[in-house]
């Protein structure tokens, strides 16, 4: 098992303020664990009293509508902190998070890092810098839903995917993305998003192979309205 203040991910999350004494008593009470794809880390609902750092992969967050819809509201991937929210507020977790891949996940629990809350202004600082990059992207998400089509909105979800994951040995993006999930992150049905990406092939932006995509044209996707 690494040790914190070892590990290269901490440099991209609040981690990163923290001291070495203060890393080296959390790596002492963290848990490593492994998420295979497809598998819930945790549910809209539950109790998450600590935080998870993600060493590798990738995961959904979504909510359920009324309807029993799901809405994906971000993708947490390598290098970001889940559950910050848990410092601040007692509140059951507002989300469900969903692997997209095989992670790597070190959980440190609440009652072990609260206080650096208070002691550490750098760490909280930090870690209100996130929650409030958290509520411009959901302010963001909004607008977009509101004002932009669908199909703008898809072909910024191949680009976003294509920035954040890369490509694979054959061009293809990195992380499968479920047509469903394609439709869940921009608010549409499922049918709706398989016809949008029909058209994206017809016209070039991309091409397929069963659930692979590989984009063709990143530069006209920019510009799709």
């Amino acid at each position: 098992m690494s040790k914190c203040e070892q590990c290269i991910i901490k440099q991209f999350n609040a981690l990163k303020t923290l001291s070495k004494e203060e890393l080296l008593r959390v790596s002492s009470c963290k848990t490593s664990m492994f998420i295979k794809k497809g598998e819930t880390i945790f549910e809209e609902g539950e109790s998450v009293n600590g935080v998870y750092c993600i060493k590798s992969g990738a995961c959904k967050l979504s909510k359920l509508s009324s309807n029993g819809r799901e809405q994906i509201v971000k993708l947490v991937v390598k290098g970001d902190l889940l559950g910050q929210r848990s410092l601040i507020g007692s509140e059951s977790a507002n989300l469900t998070a969903v692997a997209l891949n095989d992670m790597e996940i070190c959980f440190i629990p609440k009652s072990e890092i609260i206080n650096d809350l208070a002691k550490n202004p750098n760490f909280s600082n930090s870690i209100l810098e996130q929650m409030a990059a958290d509520l411009r992207n959901s302010d963001n998400v909004i607008v977009n839903m509101a004002q932009k089509s669908v199909k703008n909105r898809i072909a910024e979800v191949l680009i976003y995917l294509h920035e954040t994951f890369g490509v694979d040995e054959e061009g293809f993006l990195a992380i499968q993305f479920s047509r469903e999930d394609f439709a869940n992150f921009v608010g549409t049905a499922t049918e709706s998003a398989i016809r949008i990406l029909s058209q994206l092939k017809k016209e070039g932006y991309i091409t397929t192979q069963g659930k692979l995509i590989k984009i063709e044209n990143i530069e006209g996707l920019k510009r799709v309205e």
